[in-house]
Parts: C-alpha cells; sequence; structure tokens
C-alpha cells in the first residue's frame, strides 16, 4: 500500500488539515498568494471502473492533479486511499483546496487499479482520467458533478461523482442592544458619550471583559469602568441576570463609599448565520453572462494587423483574450451555457443603419450562443458581415441586460455583463443613468478596455471611490468594475497568465457584489439538494 506521504505510506497532516504533498504543490508566488474566497473538500465516487484484474476486482485509487496559474504543467495535489476489490468505489480520503471564484481552477483526476505497494504510478493499471474545473463542481446542482471517465480508446471507463462540500468555521454572528444608566459624569459641559469595548479572556476562551468608555473627539477617550459576564449569560437576553455594574478599580480602591460608576443593561441579542456566495450557488443561483463588444471604428481595419479586431491565425487579440478569460471561468455557473453575445457602434447588413445593440449571430429574437467558443465564432463571423462605425454608446447594451434582470427578483438568478471596448464613452450622462437604475437589480457590469486610449472616464462609472450618481440619484451599490487590459499583459508573451490576471481583478469582486444585492433584498439561499448517498457495500478499505 501506497499513500501521500512516500516515506512512511502514511497520510501525513499540515496545520492546514491537508495531506504533506498537498501543501508543497508548486513555489509560492504573490500572484498565487491572495486569500481564498473558502476552503471545499472534495469527495470522490466512481462507478462500474474498468476491471483489470483476472480473478478479482479492479483494487482502484484516485490521483487528483491540479495546474499553476498561468502554467499547462500538471503537478499532483494529493491521493485517495486504496480500496480493495470494487468497481464501485466511495473514497473516504477528501481533497481540501482553496476556492476562488475568480480564478480557472483546472483539476485532472486519474484512476489506477493497485497492483503493488509501489508508489509509482507507472507500475499500475490506468483506469481512465477526468478534466473539469473546480468551478465546475461547485457550480453543478447541488454542486455534485458525474462525469465519463475516458482515457482508454474503445472502452467505456465508468463514471466519475464528484462533490464538494463548503468548509467553514462558525458563521454565526450575533446583534446585541444595551442600555446603560447612571454612568459618570466625564464632559465638562455636558454628558458622556459612552461606547463599549469587547475583549475576550485569552484563558478559557468563554469570559468576555466589556470596558465603558466616554468618547471624546481627539482621540482620548475616557475610562468610564469595566464588567464582566460570558457568552452564556448573554445568550439569555433581556432578564435580571443581565444587569451589570460598572466598576472603575481605581476609584474602588480610593473610595470607601464607592458603589459603581453606573450600570449597564442588555435589551436584545439576537444570532444571525451569515450566509456566503456558495451557499447560494449550491442552492440553485444562476449565474447569467452576456457579452457585449465595441464594434466602433477606431478599433481599426479587422483586416489589418494593426486593428485591436485583427483575426491572427496564430493567437487571439485582445478582444479575444479578454472575452475567454471572463467568459470560461462565469460559465461553470450558468447550467444551459448559452450566453446572449451583442455588439454596438456598427452599420449593419443590408441598409448600413448604425445599431448600438445588436445580436452577434445575427438572430435578434435569440441572440444566444452555444458556450464560450460558440460565442467567439460568433464574434469572428460579425467582423466579416457589419462595418465598424460608431459612436461609443454603453447604455442601450446595459439597459438590455436590465431588462431580464429586473424580470428575476427572487435570487434564483444574477446577471453579469462584461462590455469590451477600445474607447472613450460617447453616451456618460446615459450610461451613469443605466447604471443607478441598474444597482438596484441582480445584475453587475464588467468593463475591459483594450488598446492605447486613455480611459480616464471609465474610472468615474467604477464606483469604489465615489459611486455613481446621476440627477442627483446615486447607485444603491457599486456594480461597476473596470480595468484596462494592457495593465495585465504579461511582458514575456505569456496570454495564458495575461489572461489568469484579467480574470482574477475583473472577477474578484462579484461574490461581494453579489452579496450585497442578497443583503439587501433580504433574500435568503434556497435548501440545497440533499446530499447524495452512495448505496452500501461492503469494502475492504486500505487507510
Amino acid at each position: 500500500m501506497f499513500g501521500p506521504d512516500k516515506q512512511s505510506g502514511q497520510p501525513k497532516l499540515d496545520c492546514g488539515g491537508r495531506f504533506g504533498n498537498m501543501a508543497s504543490v508548486g513555489e509560492f508566488n504573490s500572484f498565487s498568494a491572495s486569500i481564498p474566497a473558502t476552503k471545499v473538500e472534495l469527495s470522490v465516487s466512481c462507478r462500474n471502473l474498468l476491471d483489470r484484474d483476472t480473478f478479482s476486482k479492479s483494487d482502484p485509487i484516485c490521483v487528483l492533479y491540479t495546474q499553476g496559474i498561468g502554467s499547462k504543467e500538471w503537478r499532483e495535489f494529493g491521493r485517495t486511499e486504496v480500496i480493495d476489490n470494487t468497481l464501485n468505489p466511495d473514497f473516504v480520503r477528501k481533497f481540501i483546496m482553496d476556492y476562488f471564484f475568480e480564478e480557472r481552477e483546472n483539476l485532472r483526476f486519474d484512476l489506477y487499479d493497485v497492483d503493488s505497494k509501489s508508489p509509482n504510478l507507472s507500475k499500475h493499471d490506468f483506469l481512465g482520467q477526468v478534466f473539469c474545473t473546480l468551478g465546475e463542481i461547485v457550480g453543478s446542482q447541488g454542486s455534485r458533478l458525474e462525469k465519463a471517465i475516458a482515457g482508454i480508446p474503445g472502452k467505456k471507463c465508468g463514471t466519475i461523482i464528484l462533490t464538494a462540500e463548503e468548509l467553514n468555521c462558525c458563521r454565526d454572528s450575533v446583534l446585541m442592544q444595551f442600555c446603560a444608566n447612571k454612568l459618570d459624569k466625564k464632559d465638562f459641559f455636558g454628558k458622556s458619550d459612552p461606547f463599549l469595548v469587547f475583549h475576550r479572556s485569552n484563558e478559557d476562551g468563554r469570559t468576555i471583559k466589556i470596558e465603558v468608555y466616554d468618547w471624546d473627539r481627539d482621540g482620548s477617550h475616557d475610562f468610564i469602568g469595566e464588567f464582566t459576564t460570558s457568552y452564556r449569560e448573554l445568550s439569555r437576553g433581556q432578564s435580571q441576570f443581565n444587569v451589570y455594574e460598572v466598576i472603575n478599580p481605581k476609584k474602588k480602591g480610593k473610595k470607601k463609599k464607592y458603589i459603581n460608576s453606573g450600570t449597564v443593561t442588555l435589551l436584545s441579542f439576537l444570532i444571525e448565520t451569515e450566509v456566503s456566495f456558495l451557499d447560494y450557488i449550491k442552492g440553485g443561483t444562476q449565474i447569467n453572462f452576456t457579452v457585449a463588444i465595441d464594434f466602433t471604428a477606431s478599433n481599426g481595419n479587422p483586416a489589418q494587423p494593426t486593428s485591436l479586431h485583427y483575426m491572427n491565425p496564430y493567437q487571439l487579440n485582445a478582444y479575444g483574450m479578454a472575452l475567454k478569460a471572463v467568459g470560461e471561468i462565469i460559465q461553470d455557473y450558468d447550467s444551459d451555457k448559452m450566453f446572449p453575445a451583442l455588439g454596438f457602434g456598427a452599420k449593419l447588413p443590408p441598409d448600413g443603419r448604425v445599431s448600438h445593440e445588436f445580436a452577434l449571430n445575427g438572430n435578434p429574437q435569440n441572440p444566444y450562443c452555444n458556450g464560450i467558443d460558440g460565442v467567439m465564432e460568433a464574434y469572428y463571423r460579425s467582423l466579416k458581415s457589419v462595418q465598424l462605425y460608431g459612436p461609443t454608446n454603453f447604455a442601450p447594451v446595459i439597459n438590455h441586460v436590465a431588462r431580464y434582470a429586473s424580470s428575476v427578483k427572487d435570487g434564483s438568478q444574477y446577471f453579469v455583463l462584461l462590455i469590451i471596448t477600445d474607447g472613450v464613452i460617447s453616451d456618460m450622462a446615459q450610461t451613469k443613468e443605466s447604471i443607478v437604475n441598474a444597482s438596484k437589480l441582480p445584475m453587475s457590469i464588467i468593463i475591459v478596455g483594450v488598446g492605447p486610449a486613455e480611459f480616464d472616464a471609465m474610472e468615474e462609472l467604477d464606483g469604489d471611490v465615489v459611486r455613481v450618481s446621476s440627477r442627483g440619484k446615486y447607485a444603491e451599490r457599486d456594480i461597476v468594475q473596470f480595468v484596462p487590459f494592457r495593465d495585465y499583459i504579461d511582458r514575456s508573451g505569456n496570454h495564458i497568465l495575461s489572461m489568469a490576471r484579467l480574470a482574477k481583478d475583473v472577477l474578484a469582486e462579484i461574490p461581494d457584489q453579489f452579496l450585497s444585492y442578497m443583503r439587501v433584498r433580504g433574500i435568503k439561499p434556497s435548501p440545497a439538494p440533499p446530499p447524495y448517498t452512495p448505496p452500501l457495500h461492503v469494502l475492504q478499505t486500505q487507510i
């Protein structure tokens, strides 16, 4: 029997609770070292595996491989245990992985029939493999993905069942309301302006010390007193047990007749469970992706290599890279993989009318394309049939998606619009009004600027510093993320790394924007489907 730790043959845990060889995968780099959205635990089961043994059934093991950001190299992440004599294994050992919504996390699961104690996989019979992304698993119904096992020509290799479960510490938050009575007066011309500071005891982790201060503008807050309690006492809510004397130790030591410096009373105690982005995805919420591409004349003649729309037979242009970088991640969260693809700023055949909202596939009644590859095909076909013109208007495509978003307000769908553009916006006032209106809807807008133009005006739409406003009304929430693609281009010419960097930045805000909408509207996640329960069968398992 062999396991993750080749020296001892035993699974070795690091402080993160993962197998020893999992922690050592890949060299550290600042790009991949960002804080994960959460950790997920992957469970692996298989059905109807190939039988490679003559006198018994296969003894399967599953090996997980991952790819580093911007790399095509596969590296081993970890191994399950070996299960003897079965074609339908339910592996006990899990894979614990960092989950990033904004990254495409490629996974490869290889299956082997173990024939000896050698840790060398080439010594064992290959049973097939499966490629997917972590987003595919998480984005499947109930975070459960079934895929056919492939890799052996002419053979049916069975099915793999992958299930993702979010790992969390306590997600309960407590909202408490207090009132105070007869606190010591600390201000010369008025009463105190009290606030509370909570401290948890390091010794037992349960005792809570609460200090009472009088707030001063210059930061030199005056200490009034303190008292101790516990979470258990506070959880009783309003009662005679939750009236506390505020004691100032210095005053108590100096004055014999000192009683207290006032009292603090707990009025209410409410526990709320914080929900995560994955709770909604697991409950069935779909992320609907729409792309809108700039077909204005400032992009240059698509037939010329200097054009931003130039169709190089050997590599993607900037529009194609931005589209694939973002789309290939978001598509994992849309079950039907059908995406509306729009263009703006072009003259359309046959009459040459200018349109700022046309279907790339030429069908305005059904602008949906099959997958990101279908969007790319429609984009390339449009370049051959339309005439680049202008101006650069965003409002029509924003309003297009907003019409759909306004009809779905129950939390079952969320809309993401990707606008790829080369130039300065022409309808700023109308676009700002559209964004303010859209901020009340379940949607986010990503704007990627391509080419060398100055995009100063676009920063105004990205409400990170100053919230977008129109006619005196401010956007309800920040829903726009703008980035210039040139900031993400890898100097060595590694386009995979360029695309990964772009996607990481523009998609990083989507989960928080999503949650802000759900929280403001009071929408809770739908219950997840019941977990998969494998059929009972007796197995001899090697751990």
